[in-house]
């Protein structure tokens, strides 16, 4: 057998040769959606060796050979391979020489599949109706070997010439700037064809390396010391690509500064591919996208839209230094990738766009993200102990992203950003095209700022979870602090409950913040300028709950109506109170009079978590019966309505970025709460759009206008949207036009919602968005469910277990239910099964819905209760 070698834990190549450069030439046949290839590799033999081991899938390798020193040593290795691992292994019967250089060529076809992973193909449409196809890449993290064979571990770097066959009229692009053509005859179609040889990359993992070749479009800037383009294939408007392009030009500018290195490539391509697993792919000097979030038409696009492309394009260009010139030496350090490509990308968007003002979002937004995740018990530390490719896909997940940028938001806050940034200078200049492990970081951090960095740090990234604080008041202006894990099933066994984080303080009283004070110990009590008024985690910096007494709670609600807390204390401490209820530490009903006291609130972000807040009530409520579930709507309506006709849904070129989604936000959820106005207004405007008006509904409110007209219509309405769906080119519009699809109850246009998974007509990057709209209402719920089960093998040949949509899709099938009954039979069904690649994801749907259980089991009569009292139900 053809295995790898275990070390620490990990399944690696065998150390005995390192690659140090490879020419990779591929020539896609388009026709019989296979390739060609040849992959030639230069080598340092480490130690005697009668084999080579490396990466290959799905490929079939037609010949090798092994050369040394100018001799052949041998033209006929013995090959085998090991599926489990994924390993090729040549073995031959004269020894490479320690010491020496060595060549591997290989000659091999692979497939140009459907599965975007590895070469594979997407398909557009022309403008005349007509298939395209184009020739792509995504090899993170372990798809490389799909394309060609390598070695394709991220410490084992080396530099790459990629050299592309294709027909003359074809664009071929790369990581590097093109070497040369030549004209070659093609054996694959017996005509004449191009060879595009690309200059040879710097040192990089095999991960990063990409190519594409197809019918492509572009444009360009000289805005920045090298060319930056973006293409798109014909079918899309290329000039959507201009705000992507002047922003990747001006960001690419000020990294430079920031990280105090130059971009080292000679250009910088973006490309919008329309088929795309993730939302784009950091590819040194090539960076892939999904065509929603790299192109751009500001007249069917919102404001939430703009600032998503907006973060999407820093973060893959924070990652051109930050994990491609320096990069993590193995998988469990994915997080300190994309961790900090996170943070970078909203600490740019903060720079360039003030008005957005991004870190009041983040609050509501990361920071809910990393703390909802990391509160079940299935969570995973930032920093986990990865084995095999299968389980690299699951790590891409919101304790990577959300939770490590939250843990280096905290850190650059309690060191200053400054220092921060310099200790992220210095490392990137230690460690410039070379590998690293996360002490290394806080190495560099201690060094700029004498500060212990490491002993902080390696608490929150090396344990799962976070604490609640508890806070009790003491006489003489003091507090008293207990910590303790925090779990959202309100059931922490004392076993779980070992570790001690170090908690910043971050204390807000009238005399300002005092960020000095850090909780150690499991318990501790603290001085405050004056118990009449102070908060903890002053602008929700820190990476914990705050749980006050119900009396501290009130004051606090009152203290922001004064004006004493920020945007993000306001909305954290709603976003605490909201969680504190779901795990028992606080009653629903407390958290219900306290959101219906900020009725007067005046920021978005904080409504933003008021209505999160609601929702969360509601889905957790929504199999309960229709007299609660519609008091629970009432309440809802009754808080946002006057807020959504006080403000509007005009929108006008004066309303800065905020104000145009505060509008959209108000608007879609008083009406999806029954606001009869608002739904007669939506109603109007829907079919004017429909009728042909496409000005009729503004883009900031086309999502809540679908969705009502299908909730409150019925076939005509799912009709026109489908129809919609159908003829609209622009994939924004026909992303809306799915998501809101679901909202339809009826029984069978659910069942047509759902024939449309597999029907071919959506892609399979799309599979997971008409299951959305199911999501808000029981009937939908319980469809999605038997639909999985009844369509459960199928499912898995569309989304393989080692690609990281299936886990995702388990996720939305399973999620939503909320009694036991529910549960037992998710259990049963994958009794059993083999749950590799999104064993994950199952385990943190059925900790999601044993919460709900126990919450609504805990509080169904407190919340009962308190819509009777508030006039909601009779």
């Amino acid at each position: 057998m053809a295995g790898g070698v275990n070390v620490q834990g990990r399944e690696l190549l065998p150390a005995n040769v390192i690659p140090r450069h490879y020419h990779v030439t591929l020539e896609p046949d388009f026709k019989k959606l296979t390739f060609d290839g040849t992959v030639v590799i230069d080598l340092d033999v480490a130690e005697d060796s009668k084999s080579i081991s490396l990466h290959t899938l799905e490929l079939d390798i037609h010949e090798a050979k092994i050369t040394s020193g100018g001799h052949t040593v041998s033209s006929f290795p013995t090959v085998s391979y090991n599926e489990v691992t994924q390993i090729t292994k040549l073995d031959f019967d004269d020894a490479v020489v320690k010491g020496s250089k060595a060549q591997l060529e290989i000659k091999f076809t692979g497939q140009l599949n459907d599965k975007m992973a590895g070469f594979y193909r997407s398909t557009y449409k022309n403008p005349d109706g007509s298939d395209g196809i184009l020739a792509v890449t995504q090899m993170e993290p372990t798809d490389a070997r799909r394309a060609f064979p390598c070695f394709d571990e991220p410490s084992l770097k080396a530099e790459f010439t990629i050299t592309l066959i294709a027909d003359t009229h074809l664009t071929c692009l790369s990581n590097m700037d093109i070497a040369f053509e030549t004209e070659v005859h093609s054996e694959q179609t017996g005509s004449t064809k191009k060879a595009v040889t690309f200059n040879k990359s710097p040192r990089m993992s095999t991960y990063l390396v990409a190519f594409v070749v197809g019918e492509l479009n572009y444009i360009e800037t000289n805005a920045f010391r090298v060319p930056v383009r973006v293409y798109a294939p014909p079918g899309q408007d290329i000039e959507h690509g201009r705000f992507s392009l002047d922003l990747a030009a001006k960001t690419l500018a000020f990294y430079e500064k920031v990280f105090g290195i130059e971009f080292p490539l000679p250009k910088m391509d973006q490309i919008a591919i329309p088929d795309f697993a993730q939302g784009a792919m950091e590819n040194w000097g090539l960076v892939t996208y999904r065509v929603v979030d790299l192109l751009l038409d500001e007249k069917v696009s919102g404001a939430a839209t703009k600032e998503r492309v907006a973060e999407v394009v820093q973060h893959e260009l924070a990652h051109q230094w930050f994990g491609n010139l320096v990069t993590m030496d193995w998988w469990d350090g994915l997080w300190l990738n994309e961790g900090f490509a996170t943070w970078a990308s909203w600490y740019s968007c903060n720079i360039f766009y003030p008005e957005w003002k991004v870190w009041e979002s983040y609050v509501v937004d990361n920071l809910q993200r990393a703390l909802a995740l990391d509160s079940l018990r299935s969570s995973h530390p930032i920093e986990v102990p990865v084995k095999r490719a299968d389980e690299i896909n699951q790590i891409f997940d919101a304790i990577s992203y959300s939770k490590g940028s939250c843990v280096l938001r905290m850190i650059s806050t309690y060191l200053g950003e400054d220092t921060f940034l310099e200790g992220v200078r210095r490392y990137l200049k230690k460690h410039a095209y070379g590998n690293t492990q996360t002490e290394d970081l806080w190495a560099s951090l201690a060094e700029a700022s004498g500060e212990n960095v490491e002993d902080v740090m390696r608490v929150w990234t090396k344990h799962v979870g976070f604490p609640v604080v508890t806070v009790s008041e003491k006489d003489d202006n003091t507090i008293h602090l207990k910590q303790n894990r925090f779990l959202r099933t309100g059931d922490t066994k004392p076993e779980e409950d070992q570790v001690l984080y170090p908690v910043f303080l971050g204390l807000r009283s009238k005399d300002g913040i005092d960020e000095s004070q850090t909780l150690t110990e499991r318990e501790a009590t603290f001085k405050v300028p004056s118990t009449e008024f102070f908060k903890l985690n002053a602008n929700h910096t820190g990476l914990y709950r705050t749980a006050y007494s119900p009396q501290r709670l009130k004051k606090l609600g009152e203290a922001a109506k004064q004006g004493l807390l920020s945007v993000e204390d306001r909305a954290g401490m709603i976003a605490d109170a909201g969680a504190l209820a779901t795990s028992g530490y606080q009653s629903t009903s407390g958290v219900l009079s306290l959101l219906k006291g900020f009725n007067s609130e005046p920021e978005f972000v904080v409504w933003n978590e008021i209505i999160a807040r609601v929702s969360s009530v509601q889905s957790a409520w929504i199999f309960e019966d229709e007299a609660t579930r519609d008091a629970l709507d009432a309440f809802l309506r009754d808080l946002v309505s006057p807020k959504a006709h006080e403000l509007g849904w005009e929108f006008s070129e004066k309303d800065g970025h905020i104000l145009q989604q505060f509008k959209g936000m108000m608007f879609g959820s008083a009406g999806l709460s029954g606001d009869q106005a608002i739904i007669t207004a939506a109603k109007d405007m829907f079919k004017k759009f429909m009728a042909g008006d496409r000005t009729a509904i503004h883009p900031n409110i086309r999502g809540s206008v679908f969705s009502m007209a299908l909730k409150y219509g019925g076939k005509e309405e799912y009709d026109a949207v489908l129809n919609f769906y159908r003829t609209s080119t622009n994939s924004d519009e026909r992303n809306t036009a799915l998501r809101c699809l679901g909202r339809a109850k009826d029984p069978e246009l659910i069942k047509r919602t759902l024939d449309l998974l597999f029907s071919g007509e959506i892609k399979d990057q799309d599979i997971y968005m008409p299951t959305s709209g199911l999501r808000s209402h029981p009937e939908g719920i319980e469809a999605l469910f038997t639909w999985m089960t009844e369509n459960w093998e199928e499912l898995i040949k569309k989304l393989p277990p080692a690609l990281s949509m299936l886990g995702t899709m388990v996720t939305i099938l399973t999620s939503s239910f909320t009694k036991k009954e529910q549960l037992a039979r998710v259990e049963k069904f994958f009794e059993g099964k083999n749950t590799n690649g999104f064993d994950q994801s199952l385990a943190q749907s059925l900790d999601a819905i044993r919460s709900k259980i126990s919450w609504v089991e805990r509080d169904r009569a407190d919340v009962g209760a308190w819509l009777k009292e508030n006039g909601y139900r009779s």
